[in-house]
């Protein structure tokens, strides 16, 4: 299945790109995902062990639910300032 993923702040620094579409098994959960991502770029592993990820617009709390097919992933590492 294709989901799209977008990254914000520092965790699209840290992928060396904004967004990107990903290919991955039908059943993939959120933490297996977010390994398949530190495995494509392996500067963004420690920003995905923080960051919230949100599925479809929905924080994925439960990082063992499974990411539907066409999803839209968005990876949000932790932000300061006031």
């Amino acid at each position: 299945m294709i989901v799209s993923v977008r990254y914000f702040a520092g965790a699209a620094a840290a992928a060396g790109v904004p967004e990107e579409k990903v290919e991955v098994p039908s059943g993939t959960t959120v933490s297996a995902l977010c390994e398949h991502l530190a495995g494509r770029h392996p500067r963004l592993a420690p920003v995905l062990e923080v960051a919230s990820v949100l599925v479809d617009e929905v924080s994925a709390r439960d990082r063992d639910a499974v990411v539907p097919d066409g999803a839209a992933v968005d990876v949000l590492p932790p932000f300061a300032g006031g």
